[in-house]
């Protein structure tokens, strides 16, 4: 496909950037967004228009891309009175970047075949600075022609753009990924808390176990909040909190069951009730600080 016209719904951080990333690169875009000084923020650089409700978006796209929050967010905006699915055309294709229950993605994705239009899954690594140059990483799975036929453009967003197999195969990945990552994370917090109840040096932990296979860039990343005070991952517990719960209905669906995941989200949710749900991931350290106590 070259140039289509993109629909976008969600124009967040992330979704924000790869707008713009989109227009640097010549496409007309058709926006959505409840936060309209996102919306004008897009129609000022122009070659885009605001839609009223996604079927009208839909109406209006070659390719409509989803930046959203929740499968709860996605599905509404799919299946209401004036939703995508209400407007889609035939031989259009969805596109959904956020982090979404798989078995939700494969419902949307035989209703959408029901229409005549294709789905791919896409969700994205790396950030949002990464997202306004065209250099995320995206997992993407659905048909393969239809992959093939949006790749020229997924390429024009990812740096890497990874095949997967089959609808629903992005999601799994992207769960699996955060749930190793947010595990880490909480792990290497929470060793730092027991470190400093027990007399331990954070700094001099952190340089022991970093130069053994311990060591990863998320364990950089706690680092950073616990040793130097610096909050510099910019994904929140709010947003792990719901990818872990999201990991543990995945593996329900299944039909078995992830103890560490669930270890993992109670200490999540405890964070989050805690207060601390705004904060990024890596200020867990301040909840297992008062365990310690």
């Amino acid at each position: 496909m070259t140039k289509p016209v993109i629909g976008f719904i969600g124009l967040g951080l992330m979704g924000g950037n790869m707008v713009e990333n989109l227009q640097k690169r010549g496409f007309e875009l058709v926006v959505m967004d409840l936060n309209q000084d996102a919306v004008d923020a897009v129609l000022k650089r122009g070659n885009a228009k605001q839609a009223a409700t996604p079927k009208e978006l839909a109406e209006a796209s070659d390719i409509v891309m989803l930046c959203l929050t929740t499968s709860e967010v996605v599905e509404k905006i799919v299946y209401g009175d004036e939703g995508i699915l209400a407007g889609i055309k035939k031989d259009a294709v969805l596109i959904d970047f956020g982090t979404s229950i798989p078995a939700s993605t494969r419902k949307i994705g035989a209703d959408l075949t029901a229409k005549g239009a294709g789905m791919i899954d896409a969700p994205l690594g790396r950030t949002p600075a990464h997202a306004k140059d065209g250099l995320l990483n995206i997992m993407a799975a659905g048909d393969k022609a239809t992959f093939d036929r949006v790749k020229p453009v997924l390429d024009q967003q990812g740096e890497n753009v990874f095949y997967l197999g089959a609808l629903g195969a992005g999601h799994v990945t992207k769960l699996i990924n955060n749930f190793m990552g947010m595990t880490t994370v909480c792990t290497m917090s929470q060793a730092f808390a027991v470190a400093d109840r027990a007399g331990v040096d954070r700094a001099q932990l952190f340089e022991i176990m970093s130069t053994g296979p311990s060591n990863s860039p998320f364990m950089a990343f706690c680092k950073n909040y616990a040793v130097d005070g610096v909050s510099d991952l910019g994904f929140s517990i709010n947003n792990a909190n719901k990818d872990l719960g999201y990991f543990l209905k995945m593996a329900e669906d299944m039909g078995t069951r992830a103890e560490i995941a669930e270890g993992t989200s109670q200490n999540l949710k405890a964070a989050v009730d805690a207060g601390l749900g705004e904060g990024n991931v890596p200020e867990i350290f301040d909840y297992y600080m008062k365990l310690a106590r």
